[in-house]
C-alpha cells in the first residue's frame, strides 16, 4: 500500500465533523467502512466477491495494518462456511471496522484523539482534524468525478457506490443537494458490486431490527394481557 490511506478510512474523513470531531451520519458510516475495507481486499487480489458471495483468494499481507486485520478475521469467518455472505460478513465486521479505522487515522496524524467527560461523568471521545491535505485531495477528486463529470479510476468509483449505497451524500457534499449529486452517484455505482452488497447488509439489518421490534412489540402486548 506504500502508505496510502485506504477507501475506509477515507469515508471515515469524509463523516468526522473536521472542526468537533464528532461523527456525522454514523449508520451509514458504520455499513460503508467495512464495506470499503472488502473492497480495498478485492482490488487487491486478496478476496473476491460473486453473486453476493464472499471468498479469500491469498491470504497474503497486503502491508496495511487495517486491511491485513480485516483479511485475517474475514479468512478465520469464512473458513469452513457452505455460503459466505458479503452482506452477512459486513453485519459481522461492522463492530470492528469503524474502530480499527479511526486508530489508524490516529497513528497516521489525521485526526487526534480528545477525552472529555460529559457532566463530570460520562467519558466522550472526539476526532477533530489534524491534517486537512488528505481530505481536501480526496473531496477534488470526489468533485471531479461527481459535479464535473471526470471519469473516475477503480478506487474512485468503488468509493462512490459505497457512499451511495449508505446514503452519505450530505458527508461527500454538505453544500450540494442531494438531488443534485444522487443521479451521477447512480450512475457511476452502476454494476459496483460494493455498493449492492452494502445496501443487501443495510436491507437485512433492518429487516432483523423490524422483527426484532415486532416481536418485543407481541411480548409486551401478551404480557399486558396476563
Amino acid at each position: 500500500m506504500n502508505g496510502q490511506v485506504t477507501l475506509a478510512e477515507e469515508v471515515l474523513l469524509l463523516t468526522l465533523d473536521d472542526e468537533s470531531g464528532v461523527a456525522k451520519e454514523r449508520f451509514g458510516a458504520a455499513w460503508a467502512i467495512p464495506g470499503a475495507l472488502l473492497a480495498e481486499l478485492a482490488l487487491a487480489g486478496r478476496v473476491t466477491v460473486e453473486d453476493g458471495k464472499v471468498a479469500v483468494l491469498d491470504g497474503e499481507p497486503v502491508g496495511e495494518p487495517l486491511l491485513d486485520g480485516c483479511l485475517d478475521r474475514l479468512a478465520g469467518w469464512a473458513e469452513g462456511r457452505r455460503t459466505a455472505k458479503a452482506s452477512d460478513w459486513l453485519l459481522k465486521d461492522r463492530a470492528t471496522a469503524p474502530t480499527d479505522t479511526l486508530a489508524r487515522l490516529v497513528e497516521r496524524g489525521l485526526v487526534t484523539e480528545e477525552r472529555h467527560k460529559a457532566l463530570g461523568i460520562f467519558p466522550v471521545r472526539r476526532y477533530p482534524e489534524a491534517d486537512g491535505s488528505v481530505e481536501r485531495a480526496l473531496r477534488e477528486r470526489l468533485a471531479a468525478a461527481v459535479l464535473h463529470g471526470a471519469e473516475p479510476d477503480a478506487r474512485t468509483a468503488a468509493l462512490i457506490a459505497l457512499l451511495h449505497a449508505a446514503k452519505l451524500y450530505r458527508s461527500a457534499f454538505p453544500d450540494v443537494p442531494r438531488k443534485e449529486v444522487e443521479p451521477r452517484f447512480a450512475e457511476i455505482t452502476e454494476g459496483e458490486w460494493a455498493g449492492e452488497s452494502v445496501r443487501e447488509a443495510i436491507r437485512n439489518a433492518q429487516a432483523v431490527l423490524a422483527a426484532v421490534i415486532a416481536a418485543t412489540a407481541a411480548t409486551a402486548a401478551t404480557t399486558a394481557a396476563i
